[in-house]
């Protein structure tokens, strides 16, 4: 099957430059493609699931993917979607949030016997000369195409810096840049990416009479048309110390069941044929369902003992069986967690409790605790509950 049929199947897809140039291209070459990750904080999150799918995705069809970090772009950053300019980061933050992301991007990816690249877009954007960019490449924009970008007409009424005009002819270098280093054909992104990859494609032509393509995916959004990935506090981080294996899991599983079959698709390697079956459940079979989903997206992120952890916490929690067996303590939001443990009986006295947290002892929704002072809040409660686990053994079901 061509990628291309793939890409649509699991509705990847949202637009493309030339869709039947890029299926003819797929069909008769090894195509060497790229999609880039400006480094805005140390942590990718679940928007970036959709990019690191489609890649994965058309990497197992026999295609070489380039993974491009913003070292360049992320001292500008993209003004798409923002209603303000993004807050300048410093050199050292931004090699930190590169090296945060290509361990990420490592467990998508595979970068053995060179079957993908990692670049930073950095090592030539810094070395620009200004004035040789102007005459090389400003020449082949003109204002009132690049005004006509929806990125941009956006931040029109309240201001857009001159930094920020710029992001655009530094996202087309990149593709110039990559085509001549790489034979690069093809940029992939988001939707809100259009634009960018767009200039991309025109640059090439005109610079170079270079064919190349551009694709879109669709956005991670819920079946009202909202952005899925946000949490009460905050972001859904694939970074495991930002957001744990469990409370991962979590938001996964407690996805509306209209989002089930959406996610199944873009979020996970099952075979579409399960995909259809899994999302035509209905009653207390849709649950078994977003289990499925909640363990296999986990297990691409965290990796499948973490999954597993995930599902075991989550079915002791909410399961029933043993659920109902292990002890429960009542609390209330704000307490100390030694406090609980020491009043719920779990410790005999607070030094007691203090020293196993020390020691690494005492996890809460399988996430070790180590501050001796940490005070529960309501990020740790999913429908009301928590777990405590004692060492690997004894089981506590916190409730408020």
């Amino acid at each position: 099957m061509n990628v291309i049929d793939i890409l649509k199947e699991r509705n990847f897809l949202a637009q493309c430059t030339d869709e039947e140039g890029l299926r003819a291209l797929f069909g008769n070459e090894r195509v060497t493609f790229y999609a880039g990750f400006d480094p805005t904080a140390d942590s990718l999150h679940a928007g970036h699931l959709i990019a690191l799918m489609a890649m994965s995705h058309i990497q197992r069809a026999g295609h070489r993917p380039i993974c491009l970090v913003g070292g360049g772009t992320g001292t500008v950053g993209d003004p798409s979607g923002r209603s303000d300019m993004r807050k300048v980061l410093t050199d050292e933050t931004l090699h930190h949030n590169c090296e945060c992301f290509k361990k990420q991007i490592s467990r998508f990816i595979d970068f053995s016997d060179d079957q993908a690249v990692m670049v930073d877009n950095g090592d030539w954007l810094r070395k620009l000369n200004y004035i040789g960019l102007l005459r090389d490449v400003g020449a082949h924009f003109t204002v009132n195409r690049m005004l006509s970008a929806e990125s941009y007409k956006q931040r029109w009424e309240k201001g857009l810096t001159f930094l920020e005009f710029n992001y655009m002819i530094m996202q087309a270098y990149d593709f110039l840049e990559l085509n001549k280093r790489y034979g690069c054909r093809l940029q992939v992104g988001g939707d809100d990416q259009w634009s960018n990859i767009i200039a991309g494609v025109e640059l090439c032509r005109r610079k170079n009479n270079t064919t190349v393509f551009g694709l879109t995916n669709t956005l991670l959004t819920k079946s009202d048309g909202t952005k899925m990935g946000k949490t009460a506090g905050g972001a859904l981080w694939l970074d495991a110390e930002k957001t744990s294996p469990y409370d991962f899991y979590q938001y996964w599983r407690n996805i509306d069941d209209a989002d089930i079959k959406n996610c199944l698709s873009l979020l996970t390697y099952l075979p579409m044929d399960e995909v259809h079956r899994l999302s035509s459940a209905e009653g207390s079979a849709i649950n078994q369902s977003k289990e499925i989903l909640a363990y296999e997206v986990t297990k691409i992120v965290h990796g499948e003992a973490a999954a597993h952890q995930a599902q075991d916490t989550a079915r002791t929690l909410f399961g029933g069986g043993l659920a109902n067996e292990i002890p429960q303590i009542h609390v209330v939001l704000g307490e100390k967690i030694v406090d609980v443990l020491v009043r719920g009986g779990v410790f005999s006295s607070k030094g007691e409790a203090r020293r196993l947290i020390q020691q690494g002892g005492i996890t809460l929704n399988d996430v070790r605790i180590s501050d001796e002072h940490y005070i529960l809040g309501v990020s740790d409660f999913s429908e009301g509950k928590a777990l405590v686990k004692k060492g690997k053994k004894k089981h506590y079901q916190i409730v408020y």
